[in-house]
């Protein structure tokens, strides 16, 4: 089985309360002042404490296009990228030698060399090392990262994979959208990155929980749920409200399905390990599973210490449940644009 041998969490130095990120917000995107209250709510009802950004707050008014704030994304991804794959591996009881495979992703940037490729050459990764970069499935991709690299390990079962995401959510605002997309987006989404380390079957490394069984989802009709419209200002959101109902449409089935397969039904699973969408995504997940109290409070503490991280979120709570050594099944699941879903099945001995 593939194992999930160590996860190195990574984050911008500047951190910064909501209420500070609120009012920098409206002085930026809503000059006039109108539609101020309407922001203030939603900030104050994302269950976000407090957010970690790429750059310092007051440089945010001066990145004059797209180019600028890319080329921003670029270096800063370059050195978190570096500081988390270089923690992971040596986490992992590894040397960084030992990485056969390295898959980015993201759906906050774009480079070409992409960031695994720059990556790799500042660690001094392998030059025959194999590159992946992914770019697109925005929330979803750090399980289905997993789901992939996991996939990749069972053809190559004595080899080292490590998963790469970085998103910098902070760099795709938009300065002149006051729709309540820009807006819900402004409140949620924070910078961060994180690298995990699998291992095949066959690898001496024996060490953390076992990837069992994966499955993906992509629901019909769904392409305006989530994403971005790419334009020459950027990456503008496309956020759709109806985002909990899909989850609650789909997500329960979906599960079920996915464990009686496995022989499992819902309360076997113990630990849950949850992509942090938002207060509202994150109470129709715990409705449609019927979940115990408590199930997902580590994501509902992910979500208040940094916000939601896209991608990355899933890889930040996940390293938060292997630090608490827990025991027996886990499920680790996350959505994104597609709309689609994926789920990890996992196992602690």
């Amino acid at each position: 089985m593939t194992r999930i041998a160590a996860v190195r969490p990574a984050l911008p130095p500047y951190r910064y309360q909501q209420a500070e990120l609120t009012e920098a917000f409206a002085a930026m995107c809503l000059p006039n002042g109108r539609g101020t209250a309407l922001l203030r709510r939603l900030h104050a009802n994302a269950g976000v404490s407090t957010r970690h950004l790429a750059l310092p707050i007051e440089q945010y008014g001066v990145l004059k296009d797209f180019g600028a704030a890319n080329d921003a994304w670029i270096a800063t991804a370059v050195e978190l990228g570096t500081e988390a794959v270089a923690g992971a591996v040596a986490d992992a009881g590894l040397e960084l030698s030992d990485v056969d495979v390295l898959m980015f992703t993201t759906v906050t940037g774009v480079a070409a060399p992409s960031i695994d490729a720059r990556v790799a050459m500042r660690l001094g990764l392998r030059d025959d090392i194999k590159r992946m970069p992914l770019f697109g499935l925005g929330c979803v991709a750090g399980a289905a990262g997993i789901a992939r690299m996991h996939d990749y390990l069972l053809a190559w079962p004595k080899q080292v994979a490590v998963l790469l995401s970085v998103e910098l959510c902070s760099l795709t605002l938009q300065r002149d959208d006051s729709t309540l997309p820009n807006l819900v987006g402004g409140a949620l989404f924070g910078d961060g990155a994180a690298a995990v380390v699998l291992t095949g079957s066959e690898h001496p490394l024996a060490a953390g929980p076992s990837v069992l069984a994966t499955r993906s989802r992509l629901y019909p009709d769904s392409e305006r749920v989530m994403g971005w419209d790419v334009g020459s200002g950027g990456f503008r959101i496309v956020l759709g409200a109806d985002v909990p109902e899909v989850v609650r449409k789909y997500l329960g089935g979906d599960v079920e399905r996915f464990l009686a397969d496995q022989g499992l039904t819902v309360p076997d699973i113990g630990t849950w390990v949850s992509h942090p969408g938002g207060p509202k995504v994150l109470e129709a997940v715990a409705e449609t599973l019927d979940l115990r109290p408590g199930a997902l409070d580590l994501t509902w503490k992910s979500l208040a210490a940094v916000g939601n991280l896209s991608s990355s979120s899933v890889l930040h709570v996940l390293g938060d449940t292997m630090a608490l050594h827990p025991s027996g099944k886990g499920l680790l699941l996350a959505m994104g644009p597609g709309f689609c879903s994926e789920l990890v099945l996992l196992e602690w001995s």
